[in-house]
């Protein structure tokens, strides 16, 4: 029986992309290690319990005072099992894959809602990103921007697309149809009518991507310790290598508080907010009986 080799082919890519582009990934891992130093020290120049302190903050930017709770005894459980730093080195990674995920998936998303054949192109290639193992991503990663940390972000930013451009293409394709032939009626131009209709309605959805995004970056923490990313996933993988049980059961349960922080953060951004009608309704109430009163004063003056 004749045998098909695939996998020779795309070796030789690699290799050739290896070797006429690499100028190219040295400028992609410099900015890369550029961005990252920048989120690090945003994150770890400041006095770990002021940090703590922004966390708790955004936490009860919902009033919700049991997520601040638990945000406050959670990341100082972190501070006090010593992974700060390993946190923020991972939530810095994080940060930086999903936001470059965001950054390329949402336009994407756009286009493809907006256009039925970049849909049918889109929608396999998808398929193919979010079925193939994640191992198979920290191959070329490697291959291209050698042992380290940009590998991983590279790897877990390709891994965490799929869900921002899906969501976003199902939230704006999910708009009204009557609001969108609305808006043509009142003559809006498709870029006005995607800025000011579309998105708008379509961003519970985008955020719901980007929660998703949130969590499949996470999920690539421990993966891309292997190849020396750093961070919860180098101290997962430590304990692995040593048979420290200890160790990554602490790298997990701070992997596990960052998840949980991240996905109620993000979860209550994607509600929308309703705007209070109380102040409006008292402010309104004297002038309509004033209104409805005087009429009825004309009315007795007149009868006498």
């Amino acid at each position: 029986m004749p045998e098909i080799n695939i996998g020779a082919p795309v070796g030789a890519l690699v290799d050739w992309l290896t070797a006429n582009f690499g100028p190219l990934f040295s400028a992609i891992s410099a900015v890369m290690l550029f961005l990252l130093d920048i989120v690090l020290v945003i994150l770890t120049a400041p006095s770990p319990y002021i940090v703590i302190a922004v966390f708790v903050v955004l936490a009860l930017l919902e009033r919700k005072w049991g997520f601040g709770v638990f945000t406050l005894l959670a990341f100082l459980l972190i501070l006090f099992m010593g992974l700060w730093t390993e946190a923020m080195q991972t939530l810095a990674v994080v940060v930086v894959a999903t936001a470059f995920a965001v950054a390329i998936g949402v336009p994407v998303g756009i286009w493809a809602a907006r256009s039925k054949r970049v849909s049918s192109v889109v929608r396999p290639v998808l398929d193919f990103m979010q079925t193939l193992p994640v191992f198979v991503y920290l191959i070329p990663a490697v291959f291209f921007f050698g042992i380290g940390v940009v590998p991983g972000v590279i790897s877990t930013l390709v891994f965490a697309i799929p869900p921002a451009v899906r969501l976003t293409e199902l939230g704006i394709r999910s708009v009204d149809k009557e609001v969108v032939e609305a808006a043509i009626a009142f003559g809006a131009k498709p870029r006005q009518m995607l800025r000011e209709v579309q998105l708008p309605l379509a961003l519970p959805s985008i955020m719901a991507g980007v929660n998703q995004t949130l969590m499949l970056a996470l999920s690539m923490v421990v993966i891309s310790g292997l190849v020396g990313a750093g961070g919860l996933g180098a101290v997962v993988v430590r304990g692995i290598s040593t048979l420290d049980v200890g160790a990554g059961f602490e790298g997990g349960i701070a992997v596990v508080i960052l998840a949980i922080y991240l996905d109620r953060l993000t979860a209550s951004l994607a509600k929308p907010r309703r705007r209070r009608s109380k102040t409006r309704k008292a402010a309104t109430a004297p002038s309509t009986t004033t209104t409805t009163d005087q009429p009825a004063d004309q009315g007795v003056l007149a009868s006498s």
